[in-house]
């Protein structure tokens, strides 16, 4: 009986480190905070124009506050596209603000 114990006291262990080990492994980090990262310039990402859906998936929702832009207008967000700020209406994509990321710092 006591070999059954150690048995699945170890094998609890195990399984604890093991999940631990997974769970540390499963971060991904697109290294959106790097103001060294280079920034694609769009030409078409101008106040008044629309902004791409596809896009507009792939940027990051920001905190505007914490990057010391200007509060978006309701309906309106911020979101870091290619290394740009970008403030757009969500519904239609309608671009308000565009900001290159190494400007805003």
């Amino acid at each position: 009986m006591n070999r059954i114990r150690k048995a699945l006291a170890l094998s609890t262990v195990a399984l604890t480190l093991s999940a631990g080990l997974a769970f540390a492994q499963d971060h991904h980090d697109d290294h959106h905070d790097d103001p060294h990262a280079g920034y694609v310039h769009h030409d078409d990402w101008q106040k008044g124009h629309r902004m791409n859906h596809d896009d507009w998936n792939r940027g990051q929702r920001i905190d505007y506050r914490a990057y010391h832009l200007s509060a978006p207008r309701r309906g309106y967000e911020w979101r870091q596209v290619d290394g740009n700020y970008v403030m757009a209406a969500v519904a239609t994509g309608l671009i308000a603000s565009v900001v290159v990321a190494s400007a805003a710092h």
